[in-house]
């Protein structure tokens, strides 16, 4: 077991600025408001994928960025909606934020999701600006940023593969040729002492975790030599590559070893003789190999087998492909997390009022949002300016905080002085 981990950087789409804009037609003040709303941004949303086994993927793009939505545009036309973007992530990823290292969420079930990071809204245009007293008004809303933030993801991987097999039969080889673990290998028996993990990837989205797991002998699951710690590593994983020694060069039979290794999984656990298998006949570069390998493939016929060798890679690549395949038709155990506390993402405030140095200062996403909707040079638009900074309580706040009149107060980029 080993935890699979990828950081990542996430941006939302902002909203769509509101246009100003104007009919052209008799009898309308300035030709009458017309400007359309802006479409909204993109969301960024997770969604666990049964058929992801590992966040390989992520390693090779670390930044994601939704679209943003389209600008508003003249005779009321609205703005485009900004395309969601959706990541698809292995059953059982934890979604941790990158800074507190808390957990935002634990996606354990098939075809969970969550939205990591929200769009902005899009700004409304001038024309949904019109009042009875204000016919023409000159500004629009600007659009919402999009959230952004850092994240980790995170999964507790088991095994899908374990290679199976006697000691020194080539499965450390193997391990180290088609993932890239380095695993101790050594010409003698038990080189392995803890599994080693590693993953196999055939391309975008097709990866999956292989372990090399001590070699087994006979008395096993009786407690004898690595014994118990081989077959619950082995208890664990999904599909079997059975690695066979086609050489007998150590003077063992392949087909016994077959039987005796299964005889052991029974032995153990009569689920563990039930998971699929596919044989690798190794070593068949070697001389002698070939004529055992026509034995064992009459003798085991009931099985999908392959030949070839780990030290020189031959006809690995089709094994890999083969086990991804019966991969995908094995049902899934999945491993859930219930000690885990999945907190409530905080949400940025949209106002704050504060002192510092002695300055009043307003700031915050909304603060922003407003600046950039508003037009200084006109009236109507530094009304409808003022109008929000009270409704919102920005006024009363920054009495609470003794402002007086003609102190300056730090709107954004922005120096105004206060008068009641």
């Amino acid at each position: 077991m080993f935890i699979d981990r990828a950081e990542i950087k996430l941006q939302a789409g902002h909203g769509g600025d509101g246009a100003v804009a104007w009919r052209r037609e008799k009898y309308e003040p300035a030709g009458g408001p017309a400007g359309g709303n802006g479409g909204r941004g993109g969301d960024i949303i997770i969604r666990t994928d049964s058929g992801l086994h590992t966040l390989m993927d992520f390693r090779y793009q670390r930044v994601y960025k939704a679209e943003s939505g389209g600008n508003g545009m003249n005779k009321l036309k609205f703005g485009k909606d900004g395309e969601n973007i959706v990541l698809r992530v292995p059953v059982g990823t934890l979604v941790k934020d990158a800074k507190s290292g808390g957990v935002i969420v634990d996606l354990k079930n098939v075809d969970d999701e969550y939205t990591i990071c929200k769009g902005g809204r899009g700004g409304k245009g001038n024309a949904k600006f019109t009042t009875s007293t204000r016919q023409a008004p000159s500004f629009a809303q600007a659009g919402t940023r999009g959230e952004e933030r850092e994240v980790i993801l995170e999964l507790k991987m088991l095994a899908d593969v374990g290679l199976v097999g006697f000691p020194n039969v080539g499965k450390s080889t193997m391990l180290s040729v088609v993932t890239a673990a380095k695993p101790k290998i050594a010409n003698y028996h038990f080189t392995t002492l803890t599994p080693n993990l590693g993953v196999v990837s055939l391309g975008s989205e097709m990866s999956f975790v292989l372990a090399d797991i001590p070699g087994l002998i006979e008395g096993a699951s009786e407690g004898i030599g690595l014994g118990d710690e081989f077959l619950k590593h082995v208890e664990r994983t999904k599909v079997l590559i059975h690695v066979i020694d086609a050489s007998g060069q150590e003077g063992r039979d392949p087909i016994e070893d077959f039987y005796k290794i299964n005889e052991e999984l029974k032995n153990y656990n009569e689920r563990l003789s039930q998971k699929k298998q596919i044989i690798f006949l190794n070593k068949t570069d070697i001389p002698g190999g070939e004529e055992n390998v026509e034995r064992v493939k009459e003798e085991l016929s009931d099985y999908k087998i392959f030949t070839g060798s780990a030290a020189t890679t031959e006809n690995l690549n089709e094994l890999m492909k083969a086990v991804y395949t019966e991969l995908q038709n094995v049902e899934e155990e999945y491993e859930t997390y219930d000690e885990v506390h999945v907190e409530e993402e905080v949400r940025e405030e949209g106002i704050k009022v504060y002192t510092e140095n002695g300055e009043y200062i307003v700031d915050g996403p909304y603060i922003d949002k407003l600046l950039r909707s508003t037009n200084f040079e006109d009236r109507d638009s530094l009304r409808y300016f003022q109008e929000n900074l009270r409704k919102n309580g920005v006024v009363d706040k920054l009495k609470e905080l003794g402002v007086g009149e003609g102190d300056s107060v730090f709107i954004g980029d922005y120096e105004f002085e206060f008068f009641e």
